[in-house]
């Protein structure tokens, strides 16, 4: 029986792969800072880290088939400076934790996926990038901590001493999902009560990903060997603000949606206590080396995405 080490399985995606692959028969092993709340999924075995430091959870990983991290503190905030260190350190010390676990394993994992942020691209309209796109922060986005926060992800990775073990950085976008969790259903009730309209200019663009899809590139990137280092993990087919809205309100079937300017979405996100970053920079990202490799998306356009997730889960 194969055995995955899932870090985060406490969390919306953490507990998509733990179905997925659970009803595959895979063994799998949440580590988790919040052991026995009953917040992750059942059949997942249970242990507890501090998703910094070596402890006794790396025992966990000798002999396991694959390690996914997917820790991290929720960007969804406002970047105060005690938010900016919870989420760089959440990320950073948890990635150099399992590196160090996995270099002293005698038998360690064959693959560790890790995640990472497709934000990690330079704002853009017109270029689509691909894992060679520019990586860099863009003046008036305010991107520049989330795209520091990403490379130091990224270089944590890179620096672990795990030879043995291959690695891969899923560069992940906006996953949607069913249920309460995740993003879709606050769009959807924004697009229900009237509110769904273009956001800023609604020519940024929006990277997005079925959570089917991506259970499905992570199974991918398992059985897989060439593929190593940076990975896009994305629907094919991102689409601008304005036209992602129209087609959240056709779905929802809202006869019309108030668009909200760039200074109403600044002052919005001071009561909501989030970064208009979220929003206003367009990530115009695609998944060419997944595409290279033969993989083909289920759910390549966001109209289907979202019809499918509106009906009843499947397996």
């Amino acid at each position: 029986m194969k055995r995955m080490i899932l870090a985060g399985a406490n969390g919306f995606l953490g507990g998509v792969l733990a179905r997925y692959f659970g009803r595959r028969g895979w063994t799998i092993v949440g580590l988790t800072r919040r052991p026995g709340t009953g917040s992750v999924p059942a059949g997942v075995r249970e242990v507890a880290w501090d998703g910094a430091n070596v402890g006794a959870w790396a025992a966990e990983l000798e002999g396991a088939d694959v390690v996914v991290n997917l820790a991290g503190r929720s960007v969804d905030c406002r970047y105060t400076e005690p938010n900016r260190r919870a989420i760089w350190n959440s990320r950073v010390d948890a990635t150099r934790a399992i590196g160090s676990a996995i270099a002293r394993c005698q038998t360690p994992p064959a693959v560790w996926l890790n995640a990472g942020t497709a934000t990690i691209y330079r704002h853009s309209l017109e270029q689509p990038m691909g894992e060679d796109g520019v990586i860099a922060g863009t003046p008036g986005i305010k991107d520049e901590f989330s795209v520091a926060v990403a490379q130091a992800w990224e270089a944590a990775l890179a620096e672990a001493a795990t030879p043995r073990t291959r690695r891969v950085s899923m560069r992940l976008a906006m996953v949607l999902g069913r249920g309460s969790e995740g993003v879709l259903p606050v769009l959807r009730r924004l697009a229900r009560w009237g509110l769904g309209g273009t956001m800023g200019d609604g020519r940024q663009y929006v990277s997005w990903l079925h959570e089917a899809d991506f259970c499905r590139a992570v199974e991918w990137l398992i059985e897989h060997p060439e593929l190593a280092g940076a990975v896009n993990v994305t629907s094919p087919q991102p689409l601008p603000n304005e036209m992602m809205m129209r087609q959240l309100r056709e779905q929802v079937r809202a006869p019309f949606g108030l668009p909200a300017t760039k200074w109403m979405l600044e002052i919005g996100a001071i009561f909501l206590r989030t970064e208009t970053e979220l929003i206003l920079k367009s990530r115009r990202v695609v998944p060419a080396r997944l595409q290279a490799s033969g993989f083909r998306f289920e759910f390549p356009e966001f109209a289907g995405a979202v019809a499918d997730l509106a009906g009843p889960a499947c397996a």
